[in-house]
């Protein structure tokens, strides 16, 4: 297809693909098909094509994001580490894959006043439970964690990505 031939930049259908799909999929068994039908293209080139601006970078990442709250799980907390930069990637991967953690990721530090570098936002009931969570953490950092801290989530604010 000519669209897919073209690497750079995007054009009008990609456009109106990213508008039509950027407060959501459509939550039906064939949201591809749904959003060709609206835009009158069919649900194959509609992948195609988010999957080429995947492959470009323009969009991120396609995924679900619950509502934690809403799920029952109201003691959220962003925990923060500082430990050894050299170490930061290997172990952000696999403090990633534990099931409890929405998202992990490296940030700078800004010594004095904030010295951690590694961020894993913590999902749980309780805070018993975060601290729980907390403390598998800390067992899987070991001697390169120097020091930590969770900060809890007071209030919902509202996630959105960049619109067009």
């Amino acid at each position: 297809m000519n669209h897919l031939a073209s690497r750079s930049g995007i054009d009008t259908v990609d456009r109106a693909i990213i508008r039509a799909t950027q407060s959501g999929l459509p939550l039906t068994p064939q949201p591809y098909h749904d959003i060709g039908r609206a835009l009158g293209a069919p649900g194959e080139e509609i992948m195609e094509r988010m999957q080429r601006l995947l492959d470009l970078g323009v969009i991120r990442r396609i995924a679900a994001v619950p509502n934690h709250y809403a799920l029952g799980y109201r003691a959220n907390g962003m925990s923060v580490w500082d430990v050894r930069d050299e170490d930061v990637d290997e172990l952000g991967r696999k403090v990633g894959e534990l099931a409890f953690v929405s998202h992990c990721y490296c940030r700078p530090r800004h010594p004095p006043v904030w010295p951690y570098n590694l961020f894993a936002m913590l999902h749980a009931k309780t805070r018993e439970e975060v601290e729980a969570h907390r403390q598998t953490i800390a067992t899987l950092l070991g001697e390169t964690c120097r020091g930590a801290d969770v900060l809890y989530s007071t209030r919902i604010l509202k996630k959105t990505g960049m619109r067009i």
